[in-house]
Order: C-alpha cells, then structure tokens, then sequence
C-alpha cells in the first residue's frame, strides 16, 4: 500500500523520509526508539504486576525506588563499560514507573477497564503525532518552547498547591487539561532537543529515552484521569 488518506496521495515513503537528519543522527534515534519500546514493555509488566498478581504493590516506595534508579542512571557516565548497568538502572525504572501506576490504574478499572485501552492508544497517537511533527520541522523550530513549558509547569505546581487549600474541582480539571497540553508541547521540544543533542555528539541514548518515556508516562496518567473522571460523570447522571 503506497498511499494514505483516499485521494490525497500521501506517499508513505514520504511521510516516513527523514533525509534531513544525518546518517548518525538517524541511528542514534533508532537506539533511544528502541529503548523506548523496552521502557513500555517492562513498565507494562510492572503495571501488571500490581493489578493481576498482587505479588508487589505499587505506592510511595515504589515512587522512590523509581527516583533512586534516576538518579544513579544520571550520575553513571554513558559509556560501554557501563552500558549494561545503566540499561539495568533504566529496566528497574520503567518497572517500578509501571508498578506505581498500578494503585491509578485500581480506581479507573472499577469504573470502566476500558479506559485503559483507550488512554493508551489516545497516548500513543498524541505520542506519535508531535514526535513526527517535530521531527519533520525545522531543525530548533521548537526549542524555544523550553522556556514558556518550564512557566507552564510553574504555574500548574502553583495551582496545585493553592487547591490543596481550595479543593476546587474546577481547578483541578484546568490543571488536568492544561498539564496534558504542556506535555504535548514537551514532546517537541524533547525530541527536537534529542536530535539537536545528537547533532553535537551527544550519543546517550539511554537518557534520550528516559526523557520520552517520562513524558508518554505523564501524558497517559493525565488521559486516565481526564477519560475516568468523564465516565465517572456520566454515570451519575444517569
């Protein structure tokens, strides 16, 4: 199959050309890409493992082991010596990320397990969607969201903070919907910085994926709530 969308020819050799990234560059996104797809497959593990077996259960220790792999992941300089501790450090990450989900992931299958199917695939269309757009733009044409995201993260910890007091649900919802607009925005500003990272020589692919994989994470916890909350809703009305 040579063309998509009917009649306006769009080749998929064009929708997938990437000549304007150098042969290094190219590579070093196939390396952070497949770390991706590991990252989601061990975090989906873990996930599962909180909710089908019971054996570990995700929640604040969870969340703090996760910080601890970080950490040591950023303080273990990328080379080939470490390269198999590092990848350890990030298969320990994505597992416990996954297993903290797992107490979200209790309260949105009680009101529809659907949901999840459905966050996910959302996620992974938004995912896909600004990471080919920013890849397909301009070299740096995005970069300059650096600054404005990092206000817009400011801002929702300010509201946060302030509903703590208020408890306002309205609040809350413009936090949700305005979070999954800031993590849309990371997306291209992370994925133009990788390649712009790349450019300059820097080959950590390891970290690169971390950076994606957190926000995919953020971006699919964000649409189970958003989604959960909506079905919630019309549940009561009935």
């Amino acid at each position: 199959m040579d063309t998509l969308f009917g009649k306006r020819n769009v080749k998929m050799s064009t929708l997938m050309d990437f000549s304007q990234l150098s042969k290094a560059t190219q590579l070093h996104l196939k390396n952070v890409y497949s770390s991706l797809a590991i990252c989601m497959l061990v975090a989906a593990f873990g996930s599962y493992v909180h909710v089908f077996t019971g054996i570990l259960q995700g929640g604040i220790l969870a969340s703090l082991g996760a910080i601890g792999l970080i950490i040591l992941l950023a303080v273990t300089p990328h080379s080939r010596e470490n390269e198999l501790k590092r990848l350890s450090y990030l298969a320990g990450f994505s597992f416990l990320t996954g297993l903290s989900l797992g107490p979200l992931l209790d309260v949105v299958i009680d009101i529809d397990p659907s949901i999840v199917t459905t966050a996910f695939m959302g996620t992974t269309v938004i995912f896909v969607s600004f990471s080919l757009s920013a890849l397909w733009a301009q070299q740096r044409s995005y970069l300059f969201l650096g600054g404005t995201l990092c206000s817009g993260l400011s801002m929702l910890f300010m509201m946060s903070m302030m509903n703590l007091f208020i408890g306002s649900m309205m609040i809350f919802k413009i936090e949700l919907y305005l979070g999954l607009m800031i993590m849309c925005g990371f997306v291209l500003y992370d994925t133009q910085l990788i390649v712009e990272r790349a450019n300059r020589g820097d080959n950590d692919y390891i970290m690169h994926s971390v950076t994606l994989f957190i926000d995919f994470v953020d971006i699919f916890r964000k649409l189970l709530i958003i989604l959960a909350l909506d079905k919630k809703e019309k549940k009561n009305k009935k």
